[in-house]
């Protein structure tokens, strides 16, 4: 794992004084030095039995928040911590799980953001570039993730690698050439510029190699795969064969699943699958059944991954992620639409202003006046109604249900494929308010912080048996 410390210039690594924290990762205007991680100390009397299961329960919550979210937590509780923060006169090398033992803690105290990006083989790089620099390429994902100490959530920004942005001195350009031409700073320039603003912290940036090596490691994920999916992508060298349905999937399959874009929705819907892969990781990363494989988990991304992370933010990080519940990692895709052959020869993803305001103020905390003005209620929501129970008819039943409860603009899509037996409310914009509204209109479902629905929604109602077995409530239009 590559791991860097800057100075305020951002060119040359800096040596870490002993117990301090440094900023890492400074100068350009998004980049601002961070001064979040302070360490804290802890009593060891009273650690619980079985410390090291809640160590990798808390770094796999917190860091599977950034790396995770492309490759799985950058796993390092059993490294040999640097020299300058292991205790003196230590003659073997010195753990983590030592450190913790001995009381000596980090925590995040202020929000922090990080850009997280997975990078393609590189290919067709500038002049100037190191062919053999395997995060030279660009970026395949790309995740702005916001961790609040505050309210103890996660969210997770979604990037399609086609957004239309502005890369200075270049023009017009997909955002997914910005590492490619500039590293980790033009690329963290381009977001905070294209994103009103908002501070970018630190940068991990991870080769798509550890992702397939990752999910092999943990035995596979946990995947629906809703349709046959067959495509091969020459410039990339990747076979997709992929059959429908419930199925675990290997590294290799599992990259197939979440770059295949051979649809209608291109890049789009593969930003869609990358999120259920999320899912699908967190969910395995957070048994403790994984503590055995830390020790390979740890080669793995020493390899893999290049970070600006300090150690002992990365220890703030584990901390921070033992008390992150489920409900409070939350995931959207920036919102926009795609370009039209009258715009562009190319296609792009077409920023949506309003909605991108809204996004950054809700799950961000970065203000503007469209956000602020403008407030949704019920006639205005785009409402996309999707059967997903053993009646054929539910779909049609929902939607004139919602328009009784005078939600004006409700529209039914194509079936889902496989019968659940929960509603499911996805926040496909992340309108979380009208998401649990929403909830309390239906009196059943669970909220999806995720962007898995209709494009066009701000909520999609995926209808489950739980709906069917509330007579009252069908009775009742």
């Amino acid at each position: 794992m590559k791991q860097k410390g800057y100075d305020s210039q951002l060119q040359r690594p800096t040596q870490e004084p002993p117990n301090e924290v440094t900023n890492g990762m400074t100068s350009p205007p998004a980049l601002e030095p961070d001064r979040s991680v302070s360490p804290a100390s802890v009593n060891p009397a009273i650690a619980r039995p079985g410390m090291g299961k809640w160590l990798f329960r808390g770094f796999v919550l917190g860091l599977s928040a950034t790396v995770s979210a492309v490759v799985g937590a950058a796993l390092v509780l059993m490294m040999p911590l640097p020299t300058a923060i292991a205790p003196t006169g230590a003659r073997e090398p010195f753990s983590l799980n030592d450190l913790w033992r001995q009381g000596f803690r980090y925590q995040i105290t202020r929000p922090v953001n990080i850009l997280v990006m997975g990078v393609d083989l590189p290919l067709n790089l500038p002049e100037g570039s190191d062919p053999n620099d395997m995060f030279a390429g660009r970026s395949d994902t790309m995740l702005l993730v916001h961790l609040d100490p505050a309210t103890q959530t996660v969210s997770v920004l979604s990037i399609p690698r086609d957004t239309r942005v502005d890369i200075p001195e270049l023009g017009i350009e997909k955002i997914n050439y910005a590492n490619a031409a500039g590293g980790p700073e033009l690329a963290a320039k381009v977001v905070s510029s294209t994103l009103n603003g908002v501070t970018i912290d630190r940068y991990v940036r991870v080769s798509t190699g550890a992702f397939r090596e990752l999910v092999d490691l943990m035995g596979g994920i946990e995947v629906y795969v809703p349709e046959r999916m067959e495509y091969t992508d020459n410039t990339q060298k990747l076979k997709i064969d992929l059959q429908p349905g419930h199925q675990t999937l290997s590294g290799e399959q599992a990259e197939q699943f979440a770059r295949y874009r051979n649809d209608a929705d291109g890049d789009i819907g593969r930003v869609q699958r990358q999120q259920q892969v999320i899912r699908a990781l967190r969910e395995k990363l957070s048994s403790p059944a994984m503590l055995t494989k830390l020790p390979a988990a740890i080669e793995l991304f020493q390899k893999y991954i290049d970070t600006n992370l300090s150690m002992e933010e990365m220890l703030a990080l584990a901390n921070f992620g033992l008390d992150l519940e489920r409900d409070n990692f939350q995931m959207v895709m920036l919102p926009g639409r795609f370009s039209t052959p009258d715009e562009s020869v190319a296609s792009y993803w077409i920023l949506d202003p309003v909605a991108k305001d809204q996004v950054m103020q809700e799950h961000f905390d970065v203000s503007s006046i469209a956000a602020v003005t403008q407030q949704h209620d019920r006639k205005e929501l785009q409402i996309a109604v999707q059967n997903a129970s053993s009646n054929p008819q539910i779909g049609t039943q929902m939607a004139a249900y919602l328009e009784a409860q005078g939600y004006g603009n409700v529209y039914v899509i194509e079936d889902w494929p496989e019968a659940q037996s929960q509603t499911q409310i996805i926040a496909q914009r992340g309108d979380l308010h009208s998401a649990e509204l929403m909830e309390a209109v239906l009196g059943v479902g669970e909220i999806v912080p995720a962007s898995t629905g209709d494009l066009q929604s701000d909520l999609t109602i995926r209808v489950g048996n739980d709906w069917t077995q509330q007579p009252r409530i069908q009775n009742s239009y």
